[in-house]
């Protein structure tokens, strides 16, 4: 799998997305990889796995989006490939849904994000964040 090891969106994407047509409620697909052992850069040692450290930040996340208007949609482990051809799966899928694309911009960008974020950062070998609407346009 090319997993990309970028773990959080750049201002240009976060830009793009707030100056994109998008209305109403964003629904945020998360695929995560994670790292086999947690690697923090503070270079702090730690026997977490990349999973763990990863819990660590969403037991912090996940509250902090629902005091703002979130929700955790779903979340569940990658089982099968069911269809196409990848070396190996995603760890875990995720949906999170936010009032809007404000609302996420406002989220990721808090100084409280950025506090327990160096879980995220440390549990994670790559993720792909997909901006999902609700809006059926098959």
């Amino acid at each position: 799998m090319n997993v990309s090891n970028a773990v959080t969106p750049t201002q240009e994407q976060l830009q793009n997305l707030l100056d994109s047509d998008f209305e109403g409620p964003v629904s945020m697909l998360n695929l995560l990889k994670f790292k086999e052992h947690a690697e923090y850069a503070d270079g702090r040692t730690s026997e977490l796995s990349g999973a763990e450290a990863y819990s660590l930040y969403g037991e912090k996340m996940a509250p902090f989006v629902i005091s703002k208007g979130g929700r955790l949609v779903f979340g569940g482990r990658a089982e099968h490939l069911m269809l196409g051809e990848v070396d190996e799966l995603w760890d875990t899928v995720a949906i999170m849904e936010y009032p809007s694309k404000e609302a996420f911009v406002e989220i990721v960008s808090a100084p409280e994000v950025g506090e327990f974020s160096v879980h995220r950062s440390a549990g994670l070998a790559g993720q792909l964040l997909i901006a999902v609407s609700a809006q059926a346009r098959i």
